[in-house]
């Protein structure tokens, strides 16, 4: 068997569980939703920035690195869509007559 199909297979398997839903998820407030969604963005590029340091001293291969590097893209990119759907609904509520 080829090992990038290996890699591949293993990679998609670790990203499914977390297109699931939760099902012992109990919704919260929105104040410990948003603290928890900035809590695990901070976690991802702290992990990120750690995996990066030891892959530049050679403590991590340099799978590691690029999956560290794409997980904190994913995060970015997650942040900044959240960010201009929040802008644009700001703008929208501004544009309201009262």
């Amino acid at each position: 068997m080829d090992i990038r199909s290996l890699t591949a297979t293993s990679g998609y398997a670790a990203a499914r569980p977390a297109t699931k839903i939760d099902p012992s998820y109990t919704p919260g407030s929105i104040q410990e939703q948003a603290k928890t969604s900035f809590e695990d963005f901070t976690n991802t590029l702290n992990n990120s920035e750690q995996v990066s340091v030891q892959a530049m001293t050679g403590n991590a291969g340099p799978h590691a690195m690029v999956q560290a590097l794409a997980q904190t893209e994913l995060a970015v990119e997650t942040a900044v869509t959240v960010r201009n759907k929040v802008v644009e609904a700001y703008q929208e509520i501004l544009r309201m007559p009262v």
